[in-house]
């Protein structure tokens, strides 16, 4: 449940100006280690499940019905875990189409000015193309790249 609450936290500052590498590196982090840990869960489920049943009856329906309350409990988190994981890489995926539309912009911006505009000293047209290139830098494709990627990951586990 802390996971899920971390996750849905983490969520709400993608795409935002909150949004940087550690907040994804935390997000990536987070969604192993939970995903570890429903495999670990799942593992033991099943052990529970191998267990002999004890001798009273009553003592059967007793673990029967906690078993059930187990499974019960688990699917839901993992469903919850599940949902969230899926909004994550929607986003994610938005971001990174964003990101890219805003380049595509810049490209073709920059295009119509080399077009449109004519210098008179290469002072200014380096000044131009230092303006350009602050708007997306090539850090912040890596950054694409590396989100694309992540979300690529989540998206076959």
């Amino acid at each position: 449940r802390s996971s899920d609450l971390q996750l849905r936290n983490m969520m709400s500052q993608l795409g935002t100006k909150q949004d940087s590498s550690k907040l994804q590196e935390n997000l990536q982090q987070i969604q192993q280690s939970t995903n570890q840990i429903a495999k670990d869960t799942n593992k033991y489920l099943k052990e529970l499940g191998s267990l002999p049943p004890p001798s009273s009856p009553s003592e059967q329906r007793q673990q029967k019905l906690q078993k059930e309350r187990l499974m019960n409990d688990f699917s839901t988190a993992l469903n919850n875990f599940q949902t969230i994981q899926r909004k994550v890489t929607d986003i994610e995926k938005e971001t990174v189409a964003r990101a890219r539309a805003g380049s595509r912009l810049s490209d073709e911006q920059r295009q119509k000015d080399e077009q449109l505009v004519s210098f008179d000293n290469n002072e200014d047209w380096n000044q131009m193309q230092s303006q350009e290139e602050e708007a997306i830098t090539e850090e912040d494709l890596e950054l694409i790249k590396e989100r694309e990627s992540a979300t690529q990951k989540i998206g076959r586990a």
